[in-house]
């Protein structure tokens, strides 16, 4: 794509209805198909040898971060350089919410810095919306608990969106610690709003059979069952991290149970291989599986940036010159 070309596809946008990106539950089908070709054409961009353009020069980005990330963190501090806007991070470790501040308190003392956008990752459930109340910058949820991950499942779909011809006729299923896991609870907004046809897979420890009816899915506790039909299957880390012991044997037993092989892919020749990460290869997902050409992670880590740099360019304000 020429510059003049890239330009004018990239005009100042009207797509969306939301100052904020705090969950998916009110975004419908054309705000997230407009956010998904946005992203398509700053994919293009990174495949520049310049991988920067001016457009948020003059805004200013904070990540503030209190749970540990490589990709989100990473990959949202790549866009906003890729798109010449300023960018502090910080940390729990380094932030004074060890001396006591409150998250309140330092969302605003960073917001009198004259910062933009704040993109969160934070332990508790709700602290983007509590952050969008309490402050007048925009606010991007990188994560909160076990509730949400927009841009993660964002990226998911545009990532599938490279490999069918509509998401109407898709099936997904989602297979692992579906109880603790943001990832699935977004990816079954955004797929479900988009027409596609979800199955949740897990121990029944882990699976909440609430959600079969509340959020419009199918659920199993089958990995063949959940396999049979299937389009795309993503798997999910336990999260030890968020549970207490006792939700399933051993990760030897989970793995016999739920862990995709390359037998499965052999039984399912037009399967393909998902997982938001990290991977915990040899519990989730085999080596072979990981490495086979039917997986598409890495994939899905290359449109995260992209994907991060267009909710920032819809989003961020622009900073005119005089």
């Amino acid at each position: 794509m020429a510059a003049s070309e890239s330009s004018a596809a990239l005009d100042r946008p009207d797509g969306l209805r939301h100052q904020h990106l705090l969950d998916l539950s009110p975004y419908e089908a054309d705000e997230i198909q407009y956010l998904l070709d946005t992203a398509q054409e700053f994919r293009e961009v990174l495949d520049r040898p310049i991988r920067q353009v001016p457009t948020l020069q003059g805004t200013s980005v904070a990540s503030l971060f209190f749970e540990p990330s490589t990709r989100t963190k990473l990959s949202f501090n790549l866009a906003a350089g890729r798109l010449s806007a300023e960018t502090v991070s910080l940390s729990k470790a380094s932030s004074s919410v060890t001396k006591g501040e409150t998250l309140k308190d330092t969302a605003r003392n960073v917001e009198a810095m004259k910062v933009d956008v704040v993109v969160l990752r934070h332990p508790s459930p709700g602290a983007p919306h509590f952050l969008a109340r309490c402050t007048d910058s925009v606010i991007l949820n990188a994560g909160d608990g076990a509730h949400a991950h927009p841009t993660q499942a964002l990226l998911d779909v545009l990532t599938m969106r490279a490999h069918v011809d509509s998401f109407q006729d898709l099936n997904v299923s989602i297979i692992g610690d579906i109880t603790h896991s943001r990832v699935a609870r977004s990816n079954v907004q955004a797929l479900t709003t988009l027409g596609a046809t979800v199955t949740l897979c897990g121990p029944a420890t882990m699976l909440p059979v609430e959600m079969e009816a509340a959020m419009d899915v199918r659920t199993t506790t089958r990995l063949d069952a959940a396999l049979d039909g299937c389009d795309i299957a993503m798997a999910l880390r336990i999260q030890m991290e968020r549970q207490n012991a006792g939700l399933f044997p051993s990760t030897r037993e989970y793995h016999r149970q739920f862990g995709i092989t390359a037998d499965h892919l052999r039984r399912h020749p037009d399967l393909l291989i998902m997982h938001p990460g990290p991977v915990n290869r040899g519990i989730e997902l085999t080596d072979a599986v990981v490495d086979h050409e039917r997986s598409i992670i890495l994939s899905q880590v290359t449109n995260g940036v992209a994907l991060r740099m267009a909710v920032l360019y819809v989003l961020a304000p622009r900073r005119e010159e005089a």
